[in-house]
């Protein structure tokens, strides 16, 4: 009977740890001790997604309307760590979460010892959450952005925005 008390548990333990996503990881490390950290709530995109269109200029000078994307989200998490052993813990949490979730990786750039990363979570028609990180030395910085944004529009926006 103890033995499977025993397994029981641990499978809840490594299900909870398949589990995890940005909201608990913000929470996890955002007060410890040399990480900045930042949280945008559903409550503000709400608001801006209200505002009437949201332009970025893209690199060939044309306005980029943001608004559509914005008003999809639900939360933004902002980590950025500059102690090596906190670091290292939360790259590890995170390259399991996005191994859990089969995060697509749309692109990596290496340069000098930095390795920058961008994932995406959702299926063919939405995408659920973009994730990127940076590992330079002993700094590890990830960004999360959650939410229910359509992936054509999405891919539009990041189109026009690199013409």
């Amino acid at each position: 009977m103890k033995k499977l008390i025993i397994i029981i548990a641990s499978l809840l333990v490594a299900v909870s740890a398949f589990g995890q996503n940005a909201k608990e990881l913000y929470n996890k490390y955002s007060d410890l001790k040399g990480v900045s950290a930042v949280y945008v709530s559903p409550a503000m995109f709400r608001m801006i997604g209200k505002l009437p269109d949201m332009d970025m200029e893209a690199q060939n000078g044309e306005k980029v309307n943001l608004t559509p994307i914005v008003k999809n989200l639900s939360g933004f998490y902002l980590l950025d760590i500059e102690d090596a052993t906190v670091a290292d813990k939360l790259y590890a949490e995170v390259r399991h979460m996005i191994d859990g979730k089969k995060y697509e990786l749309l692109f990596e750039a290496k340069d000098n010892g930095e390795v920058t990363r961008l994932f995406t979570n959702g299926n063919g028609k939405t995408v659920s959450s973009i994730i990127l990180t940076t590992k330079d030395g002993d700094e590890f910085t990830f960004m999360s952005l959650e939410g229910n944004m359509d992936r054509e529009q999405l891919e539009n926006i990041l189109a026009e925005s690199a013409k």
